[in-house]
């Protein structure tokens, strides 16, 4: 029988116990280390690095428990079985509770060491396995935001204060900016943290599904349900945090459910006749303007309010100016170590390729396509010729910096709109619309929204929305 990777260190007094004890376990391990000196293997475990301790407890002018509490002190985590030759309950406790992984009582049945040692191993491979992927995924599931940016200083800012309160909160932006992100620091520094967090996609889910998602159901609800009952997630979320993506895409019927479950915390399940209750923070995400929605008749306004209690806009990636290249950054970094890539960073035009694309899709594409670059990469530097498949529009609008056009005086009710041959984002056309009349009413936004015909309200949104900042009459972006 092949002997297992494993170093086992015994540490026993008794001549005869100790090589007794290891002609058993070299038969089962690799490397055995043998001490009747206490002190000399406390001196040489950072050398011997053992897996597995076996330690007994009467070591002459030495305690075995004083041993163990010496090394649990010193952050050795690895299993330790005590020996002793007497059956005392309370130094059995006393070792427990310093973290000993079993006792044996003297003359030692051999099979069960066998199968002591065997089984502390398994225990302690498991829990090193557990804490590497909680590790892993800490590092995938990372909340941290990074950015220097006003914009996503400001959201930052918002973000830290309603972790703090257990209220209700809306946060909105393009698809791509962040939003789960941002909604997971939130829970990771708020009292619930400790609790599930449940992301859901109220766009992906198909309207018949919907409900059996948000709320679950019992045994025969529909053709099909045949366990006993199934819990939804908010009931997964219970004592956490659920939050709601793309909530703008929830149907009617669905809303008018949803707004009871914020007010009461109470809901049945599909054809449940048991109320049940939850404890669970609601945060909702959107790309889409509720508002707008709301006038139209497709969000239910009590809704809207009960949603809209704390607000926090996420600018998308083209308004974030030195945070494209910190991020970009910060990607070459992630998947230099997931491909074992060397790439140490961009040319200046492959940079000035990154900072003038538009990116649609925000930092999600933005992700994709350094993904795609380091994955092919066969140099250190990413030039301009790597990032050939970006296509770059042929002009940029004034809102992007495309600088001061001439000025021209249009008479009441006229307007001009020119736009390169090679196209221009809806967006910018707007932003560029808001700041043309915020700076006609020196920022003043109720004036400005009488003079395009919107309320105050929905002005404010796009302000936030766009990025356009108004400070002392002044407007930048």
């Amino acid at each position: 029988m092949a002997k297992k990777n494993y170093t086992i260190c015994v540490i026993e007094d008794d001549p005869l116990v100790n090589q007794t004890v290891c002609d058993i376990m070299s038969a089962c391990y690799s490397r055995i280390y043998s001490f009747t000196d206490a002190q000399k293997a406390l001196d040489e475990m950072h050398i011997t690095n053992p897996d597995l301790i076996l330690l007994d407890i009467f070591l002459g002018h030495h305690n075995g428990l004083d041993i163990l509490e010496n090394l649990r002190k010193q952050e050795y985590k690895m299993p330790v079985i005590m020996m002793t030759a007497f059956s005392d309950i309370k130094m059995a406790v006393r070792a427990m509770k310093l973290g000993a992984e079993d006792f044996i009582v003297k003359p030692l049945d051999l099979e069960q060491l066998e199968l002591s040692v065997e089984k502390a191993l398994e225990i302690y491979d498991l829990k090193r396995k557990v804490n590497l992927l909680s590790e892993q995924l800490k590092e995938e599931k990372s909340s941290e935001i990074i950015g220097k940016s006003e914009g996503i200083r400001k959201a930052q800012e918002m973000s830290s204060i309603v972790a703090k309160v257990d209220t209700t909160v809306l946060i909105l932006g393009e698809s791509g900016t962040g939003k789960e992100l941002s909604a997971r620091f939130i829970h990771e520094h708020s009292s619930r943290a400790k609790g599930p967090f449940i992301a859901i996609n109220c766009g992906a889910i198909p309207r018949e599904l919907a409900e059996n998602e948000f709320f679950g159901y019992e045994r025969g609800a529909f053709t099909g349900a045949t366990e006993k009952f199934r819990p939804g997630k908010f009931e997964q979320a219970n004592h956490g945090t659920i939050l709601l993506d793309e909530i703008g895409e929830l149907s009617m019927d669905l809303q008018v459910r949803l707004l009871r479950v914020l007010q009461e915390r109470r809901f049945f399940r599909l054809g449940g006749q048991k109320e049940i209750t939850v404890d669970v923070r609601i945060i909702a995400s959107t790309n889409k303007d509720l508002e707008e929605m709301v006038e139209k008749g497709k969000f239910r306004e009590d809704l809207y309010y009960r949603l809209n209690v704390a607000t926090i806009f996420l600018p998308p990636l083209r308004h974030r100016g030195e945070d494209l290249m910190t991020l970009a950054s910060k990607f070459v970094g992630k998947y230099n170590k997931q491909f074992g890539r060397k790439v140490t960073g961009f040319s200046k035009e492959a940079a000035d390729i990154i900072n003038k694309h538009y990116w649609k899709g925000n930092i999600r594409e933005l992700q994709n396509v350094i993904e795609r670059v380091v994955l092919l990469q066969a140099g250190p530097v990413i030039e301009k010729e790597d990032l050939s498949f970006i296509k770059i529009g042929k002009g940029r609008s004034p809102a992007q910096g495309g600088g001061n056009a001439q000025e021209i005086y249009l008479a009441e009710g006229q307007h001009l709109l020119k736009i390169a041959e090679g196209g221009v984002a809806m967006g910018n056309v707007v932003k560029d619309l808001l700041i043309q009349t915020l700076k006609i009413t020196n920022g003043n936004q109720i004036k400005a929204s009488k003079l395009l015909g919107i309320s105050r309200a929905k002005l404010r949104y796009r302000v936030e929305q766009l990025g356009i900042n108004i400070t002392n009459k002044t407007i930048t972006t």
